[in-house]
């Protein structure tokens, strides 16, 4: 070359050493962590980002590539994003532009909105286990929730003929379900005769996000419930393409795991 490169010297073997070293470090120190919240949609995102801030190891469990669920885009894939106040103070807080609709409506872009909250929950300090599909769950003495059970989400998806690969476990003080509808955290409780479980109900947006704020709450030693899985664990309303009380709810689980950790 006879210019001066743009870029510094780094090998093929020099890269792939980094992710190796890089991913296996952060890894292995978050087999241990305060909270592992499965599901990094907003309320997931918002409960991370709050625990993060007052110091905890916060490890983000998520199957798909991607984080957000569907804050990404409103119903109907179109990407616009609401909420009701008083959600919209948070929207002000993460820096998210929004415009009110009709009083005490707001709407923003999706993109804007999630991108937004992923960063805030990054800067933070919480940790990220994308790609990773959540199988069980550890259970201890008195059938207290302590852990999680993991496995890659490509594993998962290919047939069992093949892929007769085990899952591997990690531990923390709480687990956190937001997975949405699916409740998957919950579900295994359920499986094992611990939690009985009702389904959520039809759609209802005011009586809904108040009632999942309301709801957001331990369901299980160890085990704390928000968003939309606290409607199916409830029998709630749905509540479709408002995130008001996805947002809200990931607060108020935030909190409650901080008055769990300081018992």
């Amino acid at each position: 070359m006879g210019e001066k490169a743009i870029f510094s010297k780094a090998s093929e073997k020099d890269v792939t050493r980094a992710i190796i070293s890089e991913f296996t470090k952060q890894f292995s120190e978050y087999v241990e962590s305060d909270v592992i919240i499965v599901g990094g949609g907003p309320s997931g995102l918002m409960a991370g980002r709050d625990l993060a801030q007052k110091g905890l190891k916060v490890l983000i469990v998520e199957r798909n590539n991607y984080l957000g669920g569907g804050f990404w885009i409103g119903g109907y894939l179109m990407n616009k994003v609401t909420v009701r106040a008083p959600a919209q103070d948070i929207l002000s807080e993460l820096g998210v532009p929004y415009m009110e609709y009709v009083e005490g409506l707001y709407v923003a872009d999706g993109p804007h909105a999630c991108s937004k909250l992923i960063a805030a929950a990054c800067d933070a300090g919480v940790k990220i286990a994308n790609m990773t599909v959540f199988e069980d769950l550890v259970l201890r003495e008195k059938n207290r929730v302590s852990g999680t059970v993991i496995n890659w989400t490509p594993v998962q998806a290919l047939p069992r003929q093949i892929t007769c690969v085990d899952p591997v476990a990690l531990e923390s003080k709480l687990v956190i379900d937001s997975t949405g509808h699916d409740a998957c955290v919950v579900m295994k409780l359920e499986e094992r005769g611990l939690i009985k479980t009702s389904g959520y109900g039809a759609m209802w947006v005011e009586q809904s996000e108040d009632l999942v704020v309301e709801h957001t709450d331990e369901v299980h030693p160890g085990l704390i419930v928000m968003g939309m899985a606290v409607s199916t664990t409830f029998g709630l309303p749905r509540m479709g393409p408002t995130f008001g009380s996805m947002l809200l709810s990931g607060k108020r689980g935030a909190e409650i795991a901080l008055e769990k950790l300081n018992q």
